[in-house]
């Protein structure tokens, strides 16, 4: 009898250990963190890494097919562009920027989204009202096409495309969180909270919030990806990273006519992207399998 007091009910574990098994176990989602975590640790490591100086320029090795031999020997392994810049040195350099667009973006839309969101559910009425028909104005159009919009507006520059993909991204994340406020509101512990007199925003931000993190956290992963996109979109308009700056998008627009001479010039700042938002779209799904219970086996 003792023995059995003593053995631990597998349920009693603690939730975020039980989330993390769940995680641990989707081998989709592994594999998208894996590829995650390659794009973070370039980004990182970049000046470790690179073989070459992203900027630098050849009038002797322009459009130098790649080279898979010698590797060693800092060749130019995935060839040149046509002002001989190393590709593979601006590729491992634009997932910096690519990766800092997308935190950037997200974390802007995250702080607005949760702001709003919040206020609308915690106080309902009018305020709720009017937020949420903003909110709903911002969705009516076309993500691309508001930034691009609100970036024409600004001036093309990388940190306009930033705000401008930043302030798209809020009608996500303010209507995840009303969502989840307007749920949390009628339970006990917020009428708790109330009756011994806490502040409006205490509850809101200390006591109701961190119970709505899971869908934020899904939803902030996910939309690492898009935002890696519409970075990549803006920059091929024109509208983002500006010459010389090592962008994904940027690198395929100017390569555009040379597709037929020398794809790979345009072929591997594609691959980029795909696997980029691949990663994130993998681990995003992983991540809502296992922080959503109702959706484990």
């Amino acid at each position: 009898m003792p023995d059995k007091l003593k053995r631990k009910n597998p349920q009693d574990r603690h939730p975020f250990l039980d989330q993390m098994s769940q995680l641990w176990r989707n081998k989709t989602a592994v594999v998208g963190l894996i590829l995650v975590s390659f794009f973070f640790t370039a980004a990182i490591f970049a000046p470790l890494i690179s073989p070459h100086n992203p900027n630098e320029t050849s009038l002797y090795d322009q459009l130098k097919p790649p080279v898979w031999h010698d590797a060693g020997t800092k060749k130019n392994i995935l060839g040149t562009d046509d002002l001989g810049r190393d590709i593979l040195s601006r590729l491992i350099y634009g997932a910096r920027v690519s990766l800092l667009v997308s935190m950037v973006s997200v974390g802007l839309a995250f702080v607005l989204g949760t702001f709003f969101g919040s206020l609308a559910g915690y106080y309902k009425g009018k305020l709720d009202s009017f937020i949420m028909r903003i909110m709903d104005i911002i969705l009516a159009f076309p993500y691309l096409l508001l930034a691009i919009v609100v970036v024409a507006y600004l001036g093309p520059s990388l940190e306009n495309a930033m705000m401008a993909i930043g302030i798209t991204y809020v009608p996500r994340f303010a209507r995840i969180v009303r969502g989840s406020v307007l749920e949390e509101c009628g339970k006990d512990y917020v009428t708790a909270a109330r009756s011994i007199g806490a502040r409006d925003l205490r509850i809101i931000f200390l006591a109701i919030l961190p119970n709505c993190l899971g869908p934020l956290i899904v939803q902030t992963t996910l939309s690492f990806a898009s935002a890696i996109l519409d970075a990549a979109a803006l920059s091929f308009l024109g509208l983002g990273a500006q010459p010389p700056t090592p962008e994904w998008g940027a690198m395929i627009a100017r390569s555009r006519s040379l597709i037929l001479r020398a794809s790979w010039v345009m072929t591997f700042p594609g691959i980029a992207i795909l696997f980029a938002v691949l990663g994130f779209n993998l681990f995003g799904d992983g991540l809502r399998d296992a922080l959503d219970p109702r959706l484990r086996d």
